[in-house]
């Protein structure tokens, strides 16, 4: 199984001078040229440029959509770095199988350290009410009485 990394680029938007480069597509052509020829000797492989819509703000309240040009480049990972990443993707749905084994800590312990702490409601003044339970209000003010 062939395992890859992705790149994404945002593509020049100017060209470069050179000698003899004269005309805007020559530049803008050397620019991308020297792009592509810098990520390939680090080992990307050029796959394909998208090109996305992108969501911008325009003063306090308004956006407007503008496009941006990207280069998607790949290369091929190791085979020892492909499975790592293949055990890190079982890894979301199986935490605790992988969780290296701690000893005297149960899996239960475990679980109950991780999950989130859930609010509780009631009281603000410690002992006011107990046990998260909302405090009690009393009988209405018969003063109070709707007309």
């Amino acid at each position: 199984m062939s395992c890859y990394e992705y790149r994404v680029v945002p593509a020049p938007r100017r060209g470069e001078k050179a000698r003899g480069v004269k005309t805007t597509e020559e530049r803008f052509a050397l620019a991308l040229t020297q792009m592509m020829n810098k990520l390939g000797r680090e080992g990307w492989e050029y796959q394909r440029s998208d090109t996305l819509p992108v969501e911008e703000r325009v003063g306090l309240t308004g956006s407007k959509t503008t496009y941006q040009n990207m280069l998607v480049f790949r290369r091929s990972l190791p085979d020892a770095e492909c499975e790592s990443i293949a055990t890190m993707d079982r890894g979301a749905e199986r935490p605790l199988e992988l969780a290296p084994r701690i000893e005297g800590v149960t899996p239960a312990a475990l679980t109950a350290s991780l999950a989130p702490a859930v609010p509780q409601l009631g009281a603000a003044v410690k002992g006011e009410a107990k046990g998260g339970a909302a405090p009690a209000l009393g009988p209405a003010n018969p003063d109070l009485a709707a007309e």
